[in-house]
C-alpha cells in the first residue's frame, strides 16, 4: 500500500487546524450571544430540518455502514457540521463546513483498519428574498484534501456548484439539495474526481417535537464504470426535538438500505444525529 500519500499536504493541515480552531471559538461564544426564543417545538423542529434555516447549529451525524468489501467490514463516519448564517443586507449566506471523523474496518484481508479524518467539505448557500412559498439557495461546494489516510479521502481539491430548494406547507417540510464537484488540484497520481450527489428530504412534523423523516443521499461517481457508478439508498426514520433546560437538541435516527451500489460498497447504513440549535 502506498504510504507517501497518507498525510495531507501542509496547506491542508493548516486549513484543518484553522477550521477546527474557528469551530471551537464559535461554539464557545454562542451561549453568551444567544437570546433563547421560546418557539413551539414543531416550528423549531421544522427550522432544524431546513438546510437553509436562519439558525446556528452544530451537528454530530454518525453514519454506521455495514457490509463493506469481501470481509463485510463496518465503517463508522461521524460528520461534524457547523451551520452559521450571515446576513448580507436582504440576502443570507448559509455557511456549512463538514468534517468527517472516520473508522474503517478491514474491507479486504490483509488491508487492516484505519482511523482518521476525511476530506473537509464547505458549502456556501446564498439565499435571496424571492417572495414565493419556497426558499432557494445556491453557491459553491468545495472539498479540501484533509484526509489523514488515502483510503479516507480523494487526495484532490475539488469544487463545483450546489443548490437547495425547500418548501414548508403545513406540518410538512420537503426539498432537495444537489451538487456536482470536479477535481482541479492535488496528488497527480490520485484518480480524478467528478462526483454528483442529490439529497432529497421529506419530513412530517407531529406534536411535541416528534417527526417522521426520510433524507437519503443518491450519489454518482462519473469516473467509475456504469456498473459501479450509482449509490441509491432508500429508507427513513424518526426524530424528536427536545429541550434540556434552555438548550434545544434535535435527535434523529434513520435506517437506509442501498438498492443500488458499487461493488464492495456498504449494504445499508444506520444514521444517528444529535444537533444542537442556537436560536436567535
Amino acid at each position: 500500500m502506498k504510504h507517501t500519500g497518507n498525510s495531507p499536504t501542509d496547506v491542508s493541515r493548516r486549513v484543518t487546524r484553522l477550521c477546527l480552531t474557528a469551530l471551537l471559538l464559535l461554539l464557545a461564544a454562542l451561549p453568551s450571544r444567544m437570546s433563547w426564543a421560546q418557539e413551539s417545538q414543531k416550528e423549531l423542529a421544522k427550522e432544524s430540518q431546513n438546510p437553509l434555516g436562519d439558525i446556528i447549529s452544530f451537528t454530530s451525524e454518525n453514519n454506521t455502514r455495514f457490509g463493506l468489501g469481501p470481509e463485510d467490514a463496518i465503517e463508522n463516519a461521524n460528520d461534524l457540521r457547523l451551520v452559521y448564517p450571515l446576513a448580507l443586507d436582504d440576502w443570507t449566506l448559509i455557511n456549512r463546513p463538514t468534517l468527517p471523523v472516520v473508522y474503517q474496518g478491514e474491507r479486504v484481508e490483509g488491508e487492516g483498519s484505519v482511523f482518521g479524518l476525511g476530506d473537509l467539505n464547505y458549502q456556501g448557500f446564498f439565499v435571496p428574498p424571492l417572495g414565493i412559498p419556497a426558499t432557494v439557495g445556491f453557491g459553491p461546494s468545495l472539498f479540501l484534501p484533509t484526509a489523514t489516510d488515502d483510503r479516507l479521502g480523494s487526495e484532490k481539491w475539488s469544487a463545483g456548484p450546489a443548490a437547495v430548494i425547500v418548501a414548508k406547507p403545513g406540518p410538512w417540510l420537503f426539498g432537495t439539495l444537489v451538487q456536482n464537484v470536479w477535481s482541479f488540484a492535488g496528488d497527480s497520481d490520485a484518480p480524478d474526481v467528478n462526483f454528483f450527489s442529490w439529497q432529497y428530504f421529506i419530513n412530517y412534523n407531529l406534536d411535541d417535537g416528534w417527526y417522521l423523516t426520510s433524507s437519503p443521499t443518491i450519489t454518482a461517481n462519473w469516473e467509475a464504470s456504469s456498473d459501479d457508478r450509482w449509490t441509491v439508498p432508500v429508507g427513513g426514520g424518526v426524530g424528536k426535538l427536545v429541550r434540556l433546560g434552555n438548550q434545544p437538541i434535535d435527535f434523529k435516527l434513520q435506517g437506509l438500505w442501498n438498492a443500488e451500489k458499487p461493488a464492495g460498497a456498504a449494504d445499508w447504513t444506520l444514521k444517528f444525529q444529535v444537533k444542537f440549535l442556537f436560536p436567535k
